[in-house]
């Protein structure tokens, strides 16, 4: 696992606490029944790990640290959630047995990992076989958005500029079926979804998470570090995501790739 490019700042997490099963993994929950047992590869804080496991015998949630896994944990009690067990894993080498699940899913991993091809051929030594490996990813190049903003299109520059310096692709949605090619896969359905926030709750709240992530979360402090920008330059762009959120015109479509690959 590279550095992870979001961090684990506030503002971060009330972004990955929205997500549900439902918002974020449409694609699979057809493929669910009461009997699978699944994986769930960077659980993070495990919103979308508790609604699979009301859809599935049993979960096993994955993070890169203890840290990171308490915030699963923490949903998961939250939750009543009787059927999760928790593991620290790297998803390059996983410590788990040959053909064990009936389902390895991955919501925004393959984007930061080091190597998405080896962690695509670990999730599939992990499946049964006939069994489904699931993954979706943002594709930051496919984000488009109105009305222009000079500090948006900054935003988006900066920030996969920040994510290919920690070794992660931000564009990964499109790679993904040429990635589970390279790992071995042969029967793949590829499918992409977005996220639309244009009434105004949601640009409210869209536009001001991503304008604390840009003067508080870890990129901000990367991109300072790193020479790539200033506090003023951070600062303006933040602005810039409170103007795009009160234009009564505002609209930002976020595209992801999907995939089923059969093990």
């Amino acid at each position: 696992m590279q550095t992870y490019t979001h961090g684990h700042h506030e503002s971060v997490l009330r972004s990955h606490r929205w997500r549900t099963a439902e918002n974020s993994a449409a694609y699979l929950l057809p493929h669910l029944n009461a009997e699978q047992r699944l994986l769930d590869v960077g659980a993070g804080p495990g919103t979308i790990t508790l609604d699979l496991a009301g859809r599935v015998a049993q979960v096993t949630a994955t993070e890169i640290g203890e840290a990171e896994l308490d915030l699963s944990r923490k949903t998961a009690e939250d939750g009543g959630a009787t059927n999760i067990d928790f593991r620290v894993e790297d998803v390059h080498a996983l410590g788990i047995e040959d053909a064990t699940y009936d389902v390895v899913h991955a919501h925004q991993v393959a984007q930061h990992v080091a190597d998405p091809v080896q962690a695509l051929r670990e999730m599939r030594r992990v499946t049964k076989p006939g069994g489904v490996v699931a993954v979706r990813d943002s594709d930051y190049a496919g984000f488009v958005w109105w009305p222009e903003s000079t500090e948006l299109t900054d935003w988006l520059r900066l920030y996969r500029n920040a994510a290919r310096a920690n070794g992660g692709e931000p564009d990964a949605g499109r790679r993904l079926v040429s990635w589970a090619r390279a790992a071995g896969f042969t029967d793949i359905t590829a499918s992409s979804s977005t996220w639309c926030f244009a009434d105004p709750e949601s640009r409210a709240w869209w536009g001001e998470m991503w304008a604390n992530r840009f003067t508080d979360s870890a990129v901000a402090r990367q991109l300072v570090d790193s020479g790539d920008a200033t506090t003023a330059d951070l600062a303006r762009i933040s602005d810039g995501w409170r103007s795009w959120a009160a234009a009564e015109d505002g609209w930002f479509s976020v595209l992801h790739g999907e995939i089923l690959a059969r093990a």
